[in-house]
């Protein structure tokens, strides 16, 4: 192989989703690819797409929608 490029990693979400510049990452198999000049490891971006962004926003504007109207019917996830 001559190069690798990944954007997902099975336990991304120890790494990914957090502020980890100060720390030490105990896991062996993400330190050892990310010592390689040749392999690139991002976060997975996914959900970063304008149409992801667009359907998010359309949600979010319904359910404050719906919460302001104090219709909590079929919201689902709602914690209140």
């Amino acid at each position: 192989v001559g190069s690798l490029g990944i954007d997902v990693y099975e336990q991304e979400e120890h790494l990914f989703f957090h502020d980890r510049s100060g720390d030490i990452i105990e896991d062996d198999t993400i330190q050892r690819l990310m010592s390689f000049p040749n392999v690139l490891v991002t976060a997975h971006q996914a959900f970063f797409t304008k149409e992801a962004l667009d359907q998010i926003a359309e949600t979010t504007y319904y359910h404050l929608a719906k919460l302001s109207e104090g219709n909590t019917e079929n919201l689902p996830g709602l914690l209140v």
